[in-house]
């Protein structure tokens, strides 16, 4: 899994730096996705592409990160577990690596965004998408630490949320041409990764499943 997810991020980077023939398939999901919003001229779907879209922005997904690693800290403190204090120090950290992963690789990227507009001096890239890592990262990482205070059926749950809320802020995005396809992919790749790794961290857990 972690072998895949590089692979495809680097290639996806790669081909966004030389303007690769695989960006191709932006311009075709774009163009398939304005076909079909105009053949269901659904306002429904509008607004709901665009509240998914704002499930990524910082408020409300780093203070939902922020509370699931309180929440998890003290139901761990409630426990006896040793070191109860690391959900809430790591949901801190994921909210300040977040844009130390983002930032600088949309400023290296510069890529402009579906609309073609040439960055503004002040604007960062289009690539990849800071919405979807954010809500790919905060809401995957606030189910990583829940999970561990949980037993196994809320634990599954949680995860399920997560993935939902990430796939959507990402289809969101791209339903409202917020984004190319290629920049919510790579973002996906990016916080799956952080994500496969923060699970084999050692973090306290309660004591049974149930």
């Amino acid at each position: 899994m972690p072998v895949v997810l590089a692979a495809v991020l680097v290639l996806v980077s790669w081909q966004v730096a030389v303007d690769g023939p695989l960006l191709g398939v932006d311009r075709w999901a774009r163009h398939a996705v304005r076909e079909t919003r105009h053949e269901l001229h659904s306002t429904l779907l509008n607004h709901l592409g665009k509240a998914l879209s704002d499930l990524g922005s910082s408020v409300p997904a780093i203070p939902a990160l922020l509370a699931a690693g309180a929440s998890a800290a003290w139901r761990s403190r409630r426990t006896g577990a040793p070191r109860w204090w690391l959900p809430a120090v790591t949901a801190v950290l994921t909210a300040g690596l977040i844009p130390l992963l983002v930032v600088p690789a949309k400023a290296w990227f510069a890529r402009p965004g579906p609309f073609g507009a040439p960055l503004a001096p002040d604007q960062w890239g289009w690539y990849p998408s800071g919405h979807t890592a954010t809500a790919t990262l905060s809401y995957g990482v606030a189910a990583l630490l829940l999970a561990r205070t949980v037993g196994v059926r809320a634990r599954r749950r949680l995860y399920a949320a997560a993935a939902l809320l990430a796939t959507g802020v990402g289809l969101g995005l791209v339903w409202s041409d917020y984004h190319w396809l290629l920049d919510v992919v790579a973002s996906w790749c990016l916080g799956a990764l952080v994500l496969w790794t923060l699970a084999r961290v050692p973090l306290p857990r309660k004591g049974r499943d149930s």
